[in-house]
């Protein structure tokens, strides 16, 4: 479990700024920064920073937090994940890492691993022995010159002890080199695991050496081809992709990502300016691999699986994936049974391309490659083919994708739709992974086939209220969607202090909000800015403390965050102060990321302020006024004349401050 004290050091450890900075062109504009926003399609920047606040926010799309919620968004992450993301990323070890550790420290290993690639990279680049001229002109054999394997760390393992004498003379200890998978233990000596073989480094999404993949040099008997680095604290050959550090961004841009079979046609791909491609470490493509690539928002991946049964086997394997992404799958084939690699340094990039746009679903692809060559005219092997692929379509049992390939089979083969149908269901499930896929691992989308597209569309918004929370006055709470200054109704509101909130008016207003009247809406607005102002300038709201305890609130989260604001210790930073809001409400972040009122220059802060502070406490007034209306209404004709005499001298005394506000907000207005 991740604790407080984790959490706020990674916070104060990670620079906002600095991170959207990453694949945000940002400018500075007076105390923040504001770019377009990386979250929808944008031409003019309505997306800020605050690096005092710590808060971002898009007045486009009306999505806003803090660095956790961004890392989230941008990296589509759990809660948790997001900390650990960046907790990996500042090189803290959290509380949960160090309780469970019974080994080296995961920094320890990465140095450990990174200081092996450079002695790889030295043995395959300066080395004299027959080994490392063998390894070189493996490399050149396959088109990777010097720029090359440098550019990837490629490198060379001579094995004999080499590599564990040089990290032992760097300062690594035995168990780090073990536990690395550098070396194995023989009789409590450490001996290389790698040895006379080239070496391909693989790195996480942060470009840290944290595995390899080591190959033979031509053919041996009794020799496995590929060795690569078991699962380690760092390392989980399940979970992490070959070159997915340097695709990302690319799957970013384009939406698409291109699955390979080995790192040579990877390094190939990139070499030729596919950029975006990637490969499995070791196992069989999996859902944890595809969950990676729709991080990157992708909407279609293209598997190129070699012509062998070995590919035709990757291509089934994947199959099983469809209807738990929302990516679209193809296949591409290459002619002759060409590897990429093999593709690109015969025919060239120019003539790749229109193969990979041509791409044809997978499912597609599936279906021809099962039953080419069968007679479907003898019945008994129609109930063949029938059970053969029934077992392929098993992991889609469930999904509401099994009445189109259920038809789509009855159809091929002649038989009854319920008969295919039957059939599915009824195969077994065999494959640990499909298991956790039917048991619902993964995005749900279900609603999309192998040849669906998917709709461009502006980011899903998500509910922040809590479950079963409501507005005081029983409207259901919903996400703090931007309030249009223009349906302000008849409150009077100085177009100085409209004029800043003009860029948010043409954001969705949930339902929700719309059951709202024009007063209640504002209110909540208004509600919302005080406590922005709270958050961005503390020391200049907290004067205000004693009025604002008067407040009666429309929403009690919005209450809470105020008076946790407030207690916090005069002189904290803006983040702070942040921080103690989302101390008494999660999702204080998202609602404290989109103020305005102290924007622009039209009018000093200081009577920003006060108008912002008047319009809150006119709708308190009104509010409190229509309870107490309400209340009278409910009193029996015998209930005791004191009880009305006074809600009546309150109501008239709150109207009285009502026409107060009222003429006070006018006369802003109109100067």
């Amino acid at each position: 479990m991740i604790t407080d004290e984790d959490k706020e050091r990674v916070r104060q450890a990670t620079d906002l700024v600095a991170l959207v900075a990453e694949t945000v062109e940002l400018r500075q504009r007076g105390q923040e920064f504001w770019g377009c926003c990386p979250f929808h399609g944008e031409k003019n920047p309505s997306f800020k920073v605050n690096p005092n606040t710590g808060l971002w926010h898009c007045f486009g799309c009306g999505e806003g937090g803090d660095v956790f919620s961004y890392v989230q968004k941008r990296e589509n992450l759990e809660f948790p994940d997001a900390i650990r993301y960046l907790a990996d990323r500042a090189g803290i070890e959290l509380a949960e890492e160090r309780g469970g550790q019974r080994g080296p420290r995961r920094n320890r290993l990465i140095e450990c691993l990174t200081e092996a690639e450079s002695f790889y990279s030295t043995m395959l680049m300066r080395s004299r022995s027959e080994g490392a001229a063998q390894a070189r002109a493996y490399f050149a054999g396959r088109g990777f010159g010097s720029d090359v394997c440098r550019r990837w760390g490629l490198g060379y393992a001579p094995g004999r002890g080499a590599l564990v004498a040089h990290l032992r003379q760097k300062g690594f200890s035995a168990r780090e080199i073990v536990a690395a998978d550098l070396a194995v233990d023989r009789s409590g000596r450490p001996s290389d695991r790698f040895y006379e073989r080239v070496m391909f480094p693989i790195h996480d999404e942060l470009g840290r050496t944290i595995a390899f993949g080591g190959r033979i040099m031509g053919k041996k008997k009794d020799v496995a081809k590929y060795v690569n680095t078991r699962d380690t604290a760092v390392f989980n050959k399940g979970k992490h992709l070959f070159a997915y550090d340097r695709a990302k961004q690319t799957m970013a841009a384009t939406g698409q990502a291109i699955v390979c079979e080995g790192y040579t046609d990877v390094i190939a791909m990139h070499e030729a300016g596919f950029t975006n491609a990637v490969a499995a470490l070791g196992t069989a493509f999996r859902l944890d691999h595809v969950k990676l690539m729709e991080r990157q928002r992708v909407h279609r991946i293209t598997c190129m699986f070699d012509g062998d049964a070995a590919g035709q086997r990757a291509a089934e394997r994947a199959v099983r994936y469809i209807d738990k992404t929302t990516a679209e799958f193809r296949c591409v084939v290459l002619p002759n049974d060409m590897d990429p690699m093999e593709f690109l340094a015969a025919r060239g990039a120019d003539e790749l391309r229109p193969i990979l746009e041509a791409a044809e679903p997978l499912m597609d692809f599936v279906f021809a490659k099962r039953l080419e060559g069968l007679d479907l005219s003898v019945p008994g092997r129609r109930v063949a083919a029938l059970k053969d692929m029934a077992s392929l379509l098993a992991p889609l049992k469930h999904s509401v994708l099994l009445d189109e390939y259920a038809t789509r089979l009855a159809d091929t083969l002649g038989l009854e739709v319920e008969d295919a149908k039957r059939a599915i269901r009824e195969a077994p499930v065999q494959d640990a992974d499909d298991e956790r896929l039917r048991r619902g691992g993964g995005p749900q989308g279900a609603a999309r086939g192998s040849g669906a597209r998917r709709q461009a569309a502006a980011p899903a918004r998500k509910p922040r209220a809590q479950a079963g929370s409501s507005w005081d006055d029983g409207v259901p709470m919903d996400a703090y969607d931007v309030v249009p200054v223009t349906e302000a109704g008849g409150w009077d509101v100085p177009p100085e202090y409209g004029a800043p909130l003009e860029a948010a008016s043409a954001a969705p207003v949930s339902p929700r909000l719309e059951s709202l009247s024009a007063d209640e809406r504002l209110q909540v607005f208004s509600e919302r800015e005080l406590l922005c102002a709270l958050a961005a300038r503390p020391d200049e709201v907290r004067p205000y403390a004693d009025r604002i305890a008067s407040f009666s609130w429309t929403d009690s989260r919005h209450e809470a965050m105020a008076w946790a604001m407030l207690s916090a210790p005069e002189g904290s930073s803006p983040a702070e102060v942040v921080a103690a809001a989302a101390g008494v409400v999660p999702e204080a972040p998202s609602i404290l990321s989109g103020g305005r009122a102290l924007e622009g220059r039209e009018m000093p802060d200081e009577r920003k302020l006060s108008v912002v502070m008047d319009t809150v406490e006119l709708g308190s007034c009104r509010r409190r006024i229509r309870e107490i209306r309400v209340r009278l209404r409910s009193l029996s004709k015998g209930a005791p004349d004191g009880e009305s005499e006074g809600l009546f001298e309150e109501a008239t005394s709150l109207q009285l401050r009502v026409n107060e506000l009222v003429r006070k907000l006018s006369s802003s207005s109109n100067d």
